[in-house]
């Protein structure tokens, strides 16, 4: 099935490229923490927008990152058993439990996100923490585009599914971004093979 295959990757190629949009809003957060810092205790002079920034900020990456999360298996699981299945018992717990719970959860994410992140919109609701009166209904707004964007990811996991089950092996993720315990992992790997593979040099 060379066209899933195409399709899985070019979910995972979408959910990559948001995911890597919305990652810069870590670098604005950061920065302008650090100018909120600097203004409030060096100069005495405290922003009124701080606080409304940084959870605009953190808000975006938290709804429209998730779906780069679930693109890269990056969600925390209980895998204690689960690591030691089969692959084909993973992908069929995997695509039962997508039926059962996480289609459902996000369906209802959306109806409810739209029309919470909608009447927001309709008021031009701003933000009651601060005298900035800083817009929020945008960040109201990515719920269901978030969880939209997670759906369409949870459609590309439910054809790995069916992918593992028919080749009996999880396809490649892309590979752009890899955890540094990870990589160090790897390293030790390759400068110790015997201790990894438990044989006494």
């Amino acid at each position: 099935m060379p066209s899933v295959d195409y399709l899985i990757k070019a979910i995972d190629q979408f959910s990559k490229t948001v995911g890597h949009a919305f990652a810069w809003c870590v670098v604005i957060l950061t920065i302008g923490t650090c100018y909120e810092v600097f203004i409030r205790y060096i100069l005495n002079d405290p922003t009124s927008w701080a606080f409304d920034l940084s959870y605009l900020m953190y808000g975006a990456v938290f709804y429209m990152a998730g779906a780069y999360t679930l693109s890269r298996g990056g969600h925390v699981r209980a895998d204690m058993y689960y690591r030691n299945w089969q692959e084909t018992t993973q992908a069929k717990v995997e695509l039962t439990l997508y039926i059962l719970f996480f289609f459902p959860g996000i369906l209802a994410l959306v109806v409810a996100g739209s029309s919470y992140g909608l009447e927001s919109m309709r008021i031009g609701e701003m933000s009651i923490n601060s005298p900035a009166g800083i817009p929020i209904w945008p960040l109201k707004m990515m719920i269901p585009v978030g969880a939209t964007l997670i759906g369409l990811q949870g459609f590309a996991e439910v054809l790995r599914c069916f992918v593992c089950l028919r080749d009996g092996a999880w396809p490649e993720r892309l590979q752009d971004v890899e955890e540094l315990e990870n990589q160090l992992i790897a390293q030790h790997a390759n400068k110790n093979p015997t201790e990894t593979q438990g044989v006494s040099p």
